[in-house]
């Protein structure tokens, strides 16, 4: 039965390079678009700040987080964390993260479903998703087709965790769009160009879930293969 290559290699090469590419994609745009400063002058951290006020979130705080686009919004300490050059930053790239992090506090303080949904998924995720390549590896090592089927199981998992994650990271761009719209923080020509920024970075999204449900089927297909030789 064929592990390590299997009719499904060559699409998951494929969504790989696109992973790849869509991760370049993110990278210059935020380089091209972090060097216009946006006409306004705010940093990020004051763009956070003005969008959670507007909306009543005043226990949300922001601060800084090391790294390059280690941006996040953390709804256990109720945060949004910016990363270097994103905190300090007027730049257009810095004020469209910074909107969408906060896209994310918003969603959280309206119990935004799918929201809500990932976020009760992390703790078991951070179990299962760490088991399920050893439970499939030794489905296969062993021929043992339960162990195999619990790992494609916990897979599954995962795969959901992505396409739960696809429209949270959308509807947190519409938000941060809007709001940065209806609130002045930007001019209505620099729009465009923060929804480049935004529209970059969920594509690299796109591009983790459709990677996880090919690697799903080809799981799929090995299990089934499997059964075909029993």
């Amino acid at each position: 039965m064929p592990f390590l290559y299997t009719p499904w290699t060559p699409v998951l090469l494929l969504a790989f390079l696109l992973s790849l590419g869509a991760q370049l994609l993110v990278q210059s745009r935020f380089a091209h678009y972090g060097q216009i400063p946006a006409s306004r002058g705010l940093t990020g951290r004051s763009v956070a700040e003005a969008i959670l006020r507007q909306n009543g979130l005043y226990d949300v705080a922001v601060e800084p987080v090391p790294g390059s686009l280690s941006d996040h919004y953390d709804p256990t300490e109720r945060t949004v964390r910016l990363s270097e050059g994103v905190y300090d930053s007027a730049s257009i790239a810095a004020v469209a993260v910074a909107a969408h992090e906060v896209g994310h506090a918003i969603q959280h303080g309206t119990n935004y479903p799918l929201l809500v949904l990932r976020h009760h998924l992390v703790p078991v995720l951070n179990i299962t998703s760490g088991l399920a390549p050893w439970l499939i590896l030794a489905g296969i090592l062993f021929k043992a087709s339960g162990l195999f089927l619990l790992g494609v199981l916990f897979f599954a998992g995962v795969v959901l965790f992505h396409f739960v994650t696809l429209p949270v990271e959308f509807d947190a761009s519409r938000r941060a769009l809007r709001e940065l719209e209806r609130l002045g923080l930007v001019s209505p020509a620099e729009i465009p160009a923060a929804r480049k920024v935004l529209t970059a970075a969920a594509l690299t999204y796109v591009a983790a879930a459709t990677i996880a449900a090919l690697q799903l089927l080809e799981y799929i297909w090995i299990f089934t293969q499997g059964r075909d030789e029993a």
